[in-house]
């Protein structure tokens, strides 16, 4: 397997190299980077050089042997909370502390329409460990329960089965919303419930098929309950399928519960995930994957709070004024709208998993920031990401340099496993999804300190919306359901 993939990887980087000739060099500038001059608000953004097919490096999934684990700081105790998933990509936490584990696997049959598509199809296939052989069923929710708050399961089931493509869940007045690939939908639910077996009613469409790039929906709940916040991904890397085709696309959706009404949010995100709400201010933040085919050093992944009727580049340019030159017709009205991002987490670490710490169980110098789950690069000589880092916070901002809190993911060429959802169990200890080695992961104090009770994952402030306050469906209706990319 190995040498097939080293075989794969000179192959495309050497088809790279043809298709891009006239366009930039074959060398690929990552081995004398410093990737640590991207993370944080001012990112060191090089020149371009543009490429039809990116340089390649996938690391071949081996998976964890039944002594190994990831790596934590000194004070960090870590332990598989969940083994023998299926593509594990959501840890989300009930009121009552049970654990949600979205397992997923993105649509099959998209069409490819280009050759580098079916390279790139082919590619992410292997980095998440895809042999060839007969699959493991996916695409289900599965509930975890620690009944004693000792940081053990001790219960297992799976709450829901035969889902389209799941990844984004919130819970709220006795309803689980479930983000599939194409709608948001809406499951009666009471805690403590292990199986749903009533019909769910769909509350929104969203963007899907048949193309269906980015396919991840994730989902946020607003701090007074009313609205839900759903991603959608560009369906391209740079609007190479038309405009049309990004319609409500790379875009965060807001939702009114009641109505199922949505609007754009903000848009010119390209691919953003790990919706959460930061717990000082109450403002929306994720996490988002910028473009590729600048070269191995662009464009840095980042997180940023998001701005209601925010417009953050893509696909005319990024990190504010920086035009992307490959976008015709270009939009200089566009590029002006156009704001920076907060936080630069440097390129390609592909970056889909977000928690804030504030409340959690994991002592002082873990106890107030964000959590990142990278899931790791394929497209640079260099590995970048594969691990999850912690970012400092105070007064609900970024402060300080990204560090690594959770490594060990590679291993020389390869991957044990690949981080994505993050979040707090019960106890208030911190939970990886990891999607290719196929284990929830727990990092906990090794004082054993759990909170007092169960944190979920979406608090909600208010128990209801002032009743004064205009219909949130008629304000959107007002607003009109916007296009991403589209004035």
């Amino acid at each position: 397997m190995t040498d097939r993939l080293s075989t794969l990887s000179r192959a495309a980087l050497a088809g790279s190299c043809l298709l891009a000739l006239g366009l930039a060099g074959c060398s690929d500038s990552s081995d004398t980077f410093d990737t640590a001059t991207q993370i944080g608000p001012n990112p060191v953004l090089p020149e371009p050089s543009p490429s039809l097919i990116p340089s390649l490096k996938v690391a071949e999934v081996v998976g964890w042997s039944a002594d190994e684990m990831p790596v934590a700081p000194a004070g960090m105790t870590v332990t598989a909370y969940a083994r023998d998933l299926v593509n594990p990509r959501t840890v989300y936490t009930l009121p009552n502390g049970d654990v949600l584990v979205v397992q997923s696997r993105g649509p099959s049959g998209e069409p490819k329409s280009r050759p580098k598509d079916i390279i790139r199809g082919w590619i992410m296939s292997i980095a998440h460990g895809d042999t060839g052989g007969e699959p493991k069923e996916s695409n289900l929710i599965t509930l975890l329960r620690d009944s004693n708050r000792d940081g053990t399961v001790d219960e297992r089931h799976d709450l829901l089965k035969g889902l389209n493509s799941p990844f984004g869940l919130a819970y709220v007045d006795n309803t689980l919303y479930v983000a599939a690939a194409d709608a948001v939908l809406a499951y009666p639910y009471q805690l403590g419930q292990t199986a749903i077996t009533e019909p769910p009613r769909e509350l929104t469409a969203l963007p899907g098929g048949p193309i269906n790039h980015h396919w991840t929906k994730d989902l946020a709940l607003s701090p007074d309950g009313r609205y839900l916040y759903a991603s959608v991904g560009s369906n391209s890397n740079i609007v190479e399928n038309g405009l049309e085709a990004e319609k409500n696309r790379a875009a965060i959706l807001q939702i009114d519960r009641q109505s199922g009404a949505s609007r754009v949010y903000a848009s010119g995100l390209r691919n953003p995930n790990g919706l959460t709400i930061q717990p000082d201010t109450g403002e929306l933040w994720a996490v988002i994957n910028e473009r590729d085919e600048l070269g191995p050093n662009l464009v840095p992944d980042y997180m940023t709070s998001v701005k209601d009727g925010a417009f953050y580049g893509w696909p005319w340019s990024y990190y504010g004024s920086h035009v992307d030159e490959r976008v015709h017709p270009p939009r200089p009205d566009m590029v002006e709208k156009a704001i920076a991002p907060d936080y630069a987490l440097s390129s390609h670490v592909a970056a889909l998993g977000l928690a804030f710490s504030k409340g959690s169980a994991l002592p002082a110098p873990y106890a107030n920031g964000a959590f990142i789950g990278e899931h790791g690069s394929w497209n640079r000589d260099h590995f970048n990401g594969y691990k999850v880092v912690f970012v400092p916070f105070e007064n609900g901002k970024p402060n300080g340099k990204a560090e690594d809190f959770l490594t060990g993911f590679i291993d020389g060429d390869d991957a044990r496993g690949r981080p994505v959802g993050v979040g707090f169990d019960g106890t208030g200890a911190l939970l990886v999804a990891d999607d290719a080695g196929n284990v929830v992961w727990r990092v906990a104090a090794s004082d054993g300190s759990v909170t007092p009770q169960p944190i979920a994952s979406d608090p909600v402030t208010a128990a209801s919306a002032d009743s004064s306050a205009a219909s949130p469906a008629s304000a959107m209706a007002a607003a009109g359901n916007g296009s991403a990319g589209t004035p």
